[in-house]
């Protein structure tokens, strides 16, 4: 329940006093509370109610110790004797007045303090601590076991967002619509990177964190209900469900990876796909045009509809990732072209694209470069050289799966 409602209390809080930090501290102390009431009184009838009232109550405490009766305490008090359910705003009669029987009002509180989490004053990780903090309801153990960093690396850098949201004066507001979609491109960015750290982990000794993309997969379809109208937040939760769609088939029994051309595809959770296919044609229908998630989406369709890898549509997949790099260039775009290109028209056309990436050292250090290199190398026959390339990859690699993984391709090539 609190993984659930925990972004909507502190969204309900961070409202009432103006201050994210506070609303967190005092859904935190009603969370507390709870854990010692319920056990003991019974779990009560509106259970997200109970603990914002209890939040609310420990504000006017808060404001009390600081400035006595002061005209914000009286702001939150007003009413507060009728039931501890009213928004501590202006007269009854004047506005809503139950705040959790309010669904748009809670919507502009949970997507204000997802944009306040995402703020672009933040830095990239300090945004993502944050957001899984305030909005995923995850405590700092379990962020930093997602992200392997001490558990004090995550708390610092929780406060120190807080600290700085607090020193630029950040409003705790939903921003005019016509900034909204610029600040909604950091969150879907946030999302983008949590899920990839759980679809793919840069370290540590699993392949994959499922309950790190799981919980980027859940946060995606909360946006999505509170920005329906926006194509490129369907498209990423497309992209997310799509991709999730094949976890249970990436790994084998022992946790080893399993590449797409082994993997029994009876495993793949065709729910997901389904859900994917959907979003992916909600975007569509909005009629804006693909964007970055959207293309990316579509070659995740790709694989996730083909029978087989042999019966991939590779055409349409390169011309995809064409598409895809004509809007957001990357060399990570054009490697994963040229393993497209190389299914589709052969070895020696991918590896032109993958040796000019070297030439430029475009991605000098990224492990899956010279990966993909030995395997093009290894399919022409040039044994010796793909070899090579793969203890290359073997020594970039961080991740001792993966590692192991790149060590047996190796072993397989023929002398």
């Amino acid at each position: 329940m609190w993984r659930i409602e925990s972004a909507r209390i502190v969204g309900a809080l961070a409202r009432y006093t103006g201050d994210v930090a506070l609303a967190e501290d005092l859904a935190q102390e009603a969370l507390a509370e709870a854990l010692v009431s319920w056990p003991r009184d019974g779990v009560p009838t509106n259970p997200s109610g109970w603990l914002l009232t209890v939040g609310r109550r420990r504000a006017i405490d808060a404001f009390r110790r600081r400035a006595a009766l002061d005209e914000r305490y009286a702001a939150l008090a007003r009413g507060l004797d009728e039931g501890g359910t009213t928004t501590g705003g202006p007269p009854a009669g004047t506005e809503d007045v139950d705040v959790l029987g309010d669904p748009d009002r809670m919507d502009d509180d949970v997507l204000a303090l997802v944009l306040v989490a995402c703020h672009p004053v933040l830095s990239r990780e300090a945004q993502v601590a944050l957001t899984l903090r305030v909005v995923g309801g995850l405590s700092s153990d379990e962020i930093a076991r997602a992200f392997l960093v001490p558990t004090a690396t995550v708390q610092a850098r929780i406060t120190r967002a807080k600290r700085t949201l607090a020193a630029a004066g950040v409003p705790f507001a939903v921003p005019p619509r016509e900034e909204r979609r610029e600040r909604l491109a950091g969150v879907l960015a946030v999302l983008y990177v949590i899920f990839t750290e759980g679809s793919t982990a840069t370290s540590g000794d699993e392949w994959l964190r499922p309950d790190l993309a799981h919980e980027a997969t859940r946060l995606a379809l909360v946006l999505v209900g509170l920005v329906p109208d926006e194509p490129e937040a369907h498209a990423l939760l497309a992209l997310l469900e799509l991709t999730a769609a094949r976890f249970g088939a990436r790994t084998g029994p022992d946790g080893e990876p399993v590449l797409l051309a082994d993997q029994d595809r009876r495993r793949w959770d065709r729910s997901a796909i389904r859900r994917g296919r959907a979003a992916l044609a909600r975007a569509d229908a909005l009629g804006r045009g693909r964007g970055a998630y959207g293309l990316q989406a579509a070659v995740a369709e790709c694989h996730a509809v083909a029978p087989s890898v042999a019966e991939t549509d590779w055409d349409r997949v390169v011309l995809l990732y064409e598409a895809l790099g004509r809007l957001a260039p990357s060399p990570v775009v054009d490697l994963n072209r040229a393993v497209a290109v190389s299914m589709a028209q052969g070895p020696e056309a991918a590896l032109r694209i993958v040796d000019e990436l070297v030439a430029t050292d475009r991605l000098s250090g990224f492990h899956l470069l010279p990966s993909v290199r030995a395997e093009l190398l290894g399919r022409l026959g040039r044994t010796d050289e793909a070899r090579a390339e793969y203890e290359l990859a073997v020594r970039l690699c961080p991740n001792p799966r993966e590692r192991d993984l790149l060590r047996r391709k190796s072993a397989a090539l023929r002398p």
